[in-house]
């Protein structure tokens, strides 16, 4: 009986289901491992989701600490920031139609003089390449600045600072928990307090646009 019992559709049925739900056990299990595996093995992947981007040169050995890719891609953004964010505080000196518009360039102005020179010589203290030239994106912010007129480019110009002001700080925050190095951490402390200096006189214009900002992240 037990034999004629084995071989009817129920028993066979019974046991595709039994397989079918181990199939979907291990499915579920590689679907919740898999993510965490290429989040812990790909350095780029896992710099891209925190902001900052890995040159693959790896951790190199300094009068100063350890320096890593981060450190490095953190004095680089420093640098690079300057390098449109200065021109742009001029802009807002000499085209704001707001006193906040110019007052704020003031402070851009300052900040960014000092950010830009302490970059420059943590750059070339522990052999960090710096850029020269704002990158495309940076020349396309300025390229609309210079398009916009009168008030338009008061809010054009509070708002693409602000938002990179906003990533920037970001950024700053990992650097100063994460670096060891002694001159990464200076130009961190220094950069934490004069990007949260530019992002109040920035939002004091009441130009920005925060319903824009949550969009862009």
């Amino acid at each position: 009986m037990r034999r004629v019992i084995a071989g009817t559709p129920l028993a066979s049925g019974r046991a595709v289901g039994t397989a079918l739900i181990v199939v979907a056990l291990a499915a579920t299990v590689v679907a919740l491992l898999l993510p965490a595996q290429m989040f812990n093995g790909n350095r780029s992947v896992a710099a891209a989701r925190q902001g900052w981007d890995d040159d693959g040169g790896g951790t190199e050995s300094t009068s100063y600490g350890p320096l890593t890719a981060l450190d490095r891609d953190f004095v680089r953004k420093v640098r690079l920031a300057g390098l449109w964010e200065l021109p742009s505080g001029r802009q807002a000196q000499e085209r704001g139609t707001r006193k906040s518009v110019r007052t704020a360039g003031d402070h851009l102005v300052d900040g960014h003089t000092e950010l830009d020179r302490r970059a420059v010589e943590a750059g070339r203290s522990l052999g960090i390449s710096l850029a020269n030239q704002p990158t495309e994106q940076q020349r396309g912010w300025l390229s609309r600045m210079d398009a916009a007129q009168g008030e338009e480019f008061d809010r054009v110009l509070v708002n693409l600072l602000r938002r990179a002001h906003g990533k920037v700080f970001g950024l700053i925050g990992i650097v100063r928990d994460r670096t060891r190095n002694s001159l990464v951490r200076s130009l961190a402390d220094r950069a934490n307090t004069v990007v949260l200096d530019h992002i109040t006189v920035l939002e004091n214009t009441g130009l920005v646009d925060f319903d824009a900002l949550d969009d862009a992240k």
